[in-house]
């Protein structure tokens, strides 16, 4: 048996329209429902970004090679082949914007698309656009749901499948059938997961983490003594962080006490007191993988996502947070919303690292948006930023931009 892998290598999102099977497929790939927030269980959808850690298994025996992240048959010698994090994003198109945010730390996309519609329904083809805008190049298809039409729907189902993508960046990405309740091809997908190409990791650079989550993990009633300190959890996209590191956290606290005034934000410091991945403990976490830091910070500031969006790094390391800022911008090419410029204040949803910002466009000039931000935000000028419009009462994505 080959040495335990302690960290995933690979961060993988599931992508695609709303009940399309996402959630579904990541617990038969993790065997974690990932739905467990409380407004997610009452509405029976995906609304904030769910994640789940397996670890791929390759199984040799007497009917050959097989992959699975349970165990192996009883006597297939068994190898540990790649740890792996599922990102699980809403498809709903009023929750676009967090889909966005989660895919700006995704190495990989599983776009999930379900036999029992036509091809594309709205999100399907916005989220073609999300891992086009975004450069996503690691990409699986999966066709979900294929039970239920039968095998001449689910035929025709994947022909309009590879006419959908023809001509995209993702014209070429396999195609896997599945039925994720039944595991019927889920062995087959782990395989395509197993030997997708990683990618190139950044671990000598000042440390950068996006915050997707961040909780209180103390029971209601617990004595002030036996408190521990607030988590928070997302993926470092490159450099290391180690038990014992102080750490920055931006843009961190409102201390304006006025709420009429301009917002005036202050840097959290804290220590790495912990540091796992899934029932992992580490002493030091590097790029890839979804990652929990525990720290000593007072949990009514993690608790219920109170830091989601903001960038964690070294103490004095990080970008500069901002109120206003220049984007170079470049528009999708969309048929479908109005080809129309931008007014002057006119709100727009931003799509920033793994949190989400509402900005009002000051000045719009050829390809420059100058906008100010409703709240302050600390962004990684490497990143991409997606930007949604309001057309008819619905946020539609209509391009992205970098920081000038």
């Amino acid at each position: 048996m080959m040495k335990m892998l302690k960290q995933s290598e690979l961060n993988i999102g599931t992508l695609g329209h709303v009940d399309h099977g996402k959630t579904t497929l990541t617990s038969a790939l993790t065997h974690t429902w990932t739905d467990v927030h409380s407004e997610s269980v009452k509405r029976s959808m995906t609304i904030k970004l769910g994640y789940a850690d397996a670890v791929i298994m390759r199984c040799e025996g007497k009917e050959g090679v097989t992959y699975t992240t349970g165990a192996c048959p009883e006597g297939a010698e068994s190898r540990e082949v790649r740890r792996i994090s599922l990102l699980d994003s809403p498809g709903h198109e009023t929750l676009m914007a967090t889909a966005i945010a989660g895919s700006s730390i995704i190495d990989a996309a599983l776009f999930v698309i379900s036999s029992t519609e036509a091809v594309p329904m709205p999100q399907t083809k916005e989220h073609l656009m999300v891992i086009s805008a975004l450069g996503i190049k690691n990409v699986i298809i999966v066709q979900t749901k294929i039970d239920i039409v039968g095998k001449e729907k689910a035929r025709a189902n994947y022909k309009q499948i590879k006419q959908f993508v023809k001509g995209s960046s993702i014209e070429n990405a396999p195609v896997v059938p599945v039925m994720a309740n039944k595991n019927v091809n889920v062995d087959i997908l782990l395989e395509e997961i197993a030997n997708m190409k990683l990618p190139e990791r950044d671990t000598a650079s000042d440390p950068v983490m996006y915050v997707a989550r961040s909780f209180d993990v103390n029971r209601p009633g617990t004595p002030i003594k036996d408190i521990s300190g607030g988590v928070i959890g997302g993926s470092i996209i490159r450099g290391k962080f180690r038990i014992g590191d102080e750490i920055e956290i931006r843009p961190g606290i409102n201390t304006a006490k006025d709420k009429t005034k301009k917002e005036s934000y202050m840097p959290i410091i804290t220590k790495i007191e912990s540091l796992s991945a899934g029932k992992e403990h580490l002493d030091e976490a590097i790029a890839g993988g979804l990652i929990a830091i525990g720290t000593d910070l007072d949990p009514s500031l993690t608790k219920a996502d109170g830091l989601v969006g903001q960038i964690v790094g070294h103490t004095g390391k990080l970008p500069e947070s901002y109120n206003e800022i220049t984007l170079d911008y470049t528009s999708l090419n969309r048929d479908d919303i109005p080809k129309q410029g931008f007014r002057e204040n006119e709100p727009v949803l931003l799509g920033i690292g793994t949190g989400t910002a509402v900005g009002y466009v000051k000045r719009a000039r050829r390809n420059k948006l100058e906008m100010e931000l409703k709240h302050m935000i600390c962004i990684d000028r490497k990143s991409k930023i997606s930007i949604l419009r309001n057309f008819a009462q619905r946020w539609r994505l209509s391009g992205y931009g970098t920081l000038v």
